[in-house]
């Protein structure tokens, strides 16, 4: 049995409002308990003093460019920064190629993922084929595959109707739409 001490540290939990400095103890890589500072000394103890101590974070926005932009960032890289950073999950942009815009594309990351990931990967589905803006993607069958959100990333949609029939389908089938909101034809030069 290993028992390691973080010892000192600010823990920090906000499902727990726990908000001290304590020591953390843990057993064969489960918490077994939250003790005021220096109150436990048997273990293996890692001097937290001066750092955070907190449930493993989850990054909303990545962008693991894979399938199609390996060259840029992939998933075993991405994932391995996110984990070095204290990010136990990611939520990947569809901004890849091809987008994030079939079953099969979501299936493919999350298979990636499951082989290579040192953090869970949820993956973020277009709102419109390959992210163009006009035809919708199919909203029900990307969250049947895995997808945990729908967003055309940093592609603002400019048609007002496919943004209202997108936002009808995702309320439809309880996903929440990332967007951003950008009236190009205010923005240009």
């Amino acid at each position: 049995m290993t028992r390691r001490i973080l010892a000192g540290g600010r823990i920090l939990d906000p499902s727990q409002n726990l908000d001290m400095v304590g020591d953390l103890v843990v057993e064969d890589g489960l918490i077994q308990g939250v003790h005021p500072a220096g109150t436990v000394t048997e273990g293996e103890i890692h001097d937290c003093r001066g750092l955070l101590i907190t449930p493993g974070l989850i990054d909303i926005h990545v962008h693991l460019r894979e399938p199609g932009f390996e060259y840029k960032e992939d998933i075993e890289t991405g994932t391995r920064a996110a984990a070095a950073g204290g990010f136990t999950a990611v939520c990947c942009m569809p901004n890849t190629q091809p987008s994030i815009d079939t079953p099969a594309v979501v299936r493919q990351i999350l298979e990636r993922a499951e082989q290579v990931g040192s953090a869970r990967v949820y993956p973020i589905a277009a709102l419109t084929r390959s992210m163009a803006g006009d035809q919708l993607s199919e909203i029900a069958e990307l969250k049947a595959a895995g997808a945990v959100a729908i967003s055309d990333d940093a592609f603002p949609i400019q048609c007002a109707e496919t943004m209202r029939r997108g936002m009808e389908y995702c309320s439809q089938f309880g996903m929440v739409l990332m967007t951003h909101n950008e009236d190009q034809t205010l923005t240009a030069g």
